[in-house]
């Protein structure tokens, strides 16, 4: 239709030109070849059936209808840079809000909230808990740390921060502490072993790692949540299972012990953020939170 905008590439190129009144600097602002600038300002021309530019010299000079585009794209482009810098201020200014389970979140983030603070002053983390019911889709969510298996789910950026590791621990005030201290793992088969609810592929799955027969488990007392398991681990009420770094702050300060150290599984712990949102911070966020998962299994 004759009232369609031309194609904007060539309004960009046009634009950048006329600003610089070069060709040569508009392809070098715009990151591309002095050619491919002078083939979409050709198209351009071509489009409204005027010459935008004249030889002048050994430079280009504005024709009549030029200094018009120049002035209205101009005003446009100017318009549209400061739109989109206010919308980036936005953004960076807006809190990043986290979604992570509410075993994590208290046994392993909160701890650590202060570092954070510290070494990431300008970002404005919010964190919301949850216990499966989180999924960074939804409005109201930047991204999601949770322990997960491949295959990732293609509308996520997935930042892979450190391989899961599991394994049983156990307290100093449980009454078979001294008992399986150094006992082999099988032996953890005749315990009433404690499990949470929301894995209960967790024994299973370190049993089969170990050569166990996973059917001749003997499950206990049953929490619906692991921070719940670990509470009553802590508390000498029995043998539970969980990952390295949820109870790393308690086997170094020695409220538990881990005597068949840890395994690994097929999971990771990850950070998802939603394609559509992603953005500095959470690759920001993704990079300290691998570096400190590091810093604590060193």
């Amino acid at each position: 239709m004759a009232h369609d905008l031309p194609p904007l590439n060539a309004l960009r190129a046009f634009e950048a030109a006329a600003r610089l009144n070069s060709v040569s600097q508009a392809a070098e602002a715009l990151h591309v070849t002095h050619g491919a600038v002078s083939r979409q300002i050709k198209v351009l021309e071509e489009h409204l059936g005027v010459a935008l530019f004249v030889k002048d010299g050994r430079g280009i000079k504005l024709t009549d209808a030029g200094v018009r585009l120049r002035d209205a794209s101009g005003e446009a482009f100017d318009r549209l840079r400061s739109v989109c810098s206010e919308l980036s201020r936005d953004v960076s200014e807006a809190p990043f809000v986290l979604g992570c389970s509410g075993s994590l979140l208290a046994r392993w983030f909160i701890p650590r909230l202060g570092r954070l603070q510290a070494d990431l002053p300008e970002l404005r983390l919010h964190l919301s808990a949850g216990e499966g019911d989180l999924d960074p889709r939804r409005p109201g969510l930047d991204a999601l740390l949770v322990y997960a298996e491949p295959p990732w789910p293609a509308d996520m950026q997935v930042h892979v921060l450190a391989e899961e590791c599991i394994g049983p621990v156990l307290s100093p005030h449980f009454a078979g502490f001294q008992r399986l201290q150094g006992a082999p793992a099988k032996a953890l088969l005749g315990e009433a072993l404690l499990h949470t609810t929301s894995r209960p592929q967790a024994w299973p799955t370190w049993a089969v790692q170990q050569g166990l027969d996973p059917t001749a488990i003997h499950y206990g007392q049953a929490f619906e949540h692991l921070y719940y398991l670990l509470e009553a681990a802590v508390a000498g009420l029995g043998v539970a299972i969980a990952p390295q770094p949820l109870v790393a702050d308690d086997l170094r300060a020695g409220r538990l012990s881990a005597p068949w150290g840890f395994s690994p599984t097929q999971a990771a712990l990850a950070l998802w953020v939603p394609r559509r949102a992603a953005d500095g911070r959470a690759e920001q966020l993704a990079q300290w939170l691998r570096a400190e998962l590091a810093r604590q299994s060193a």
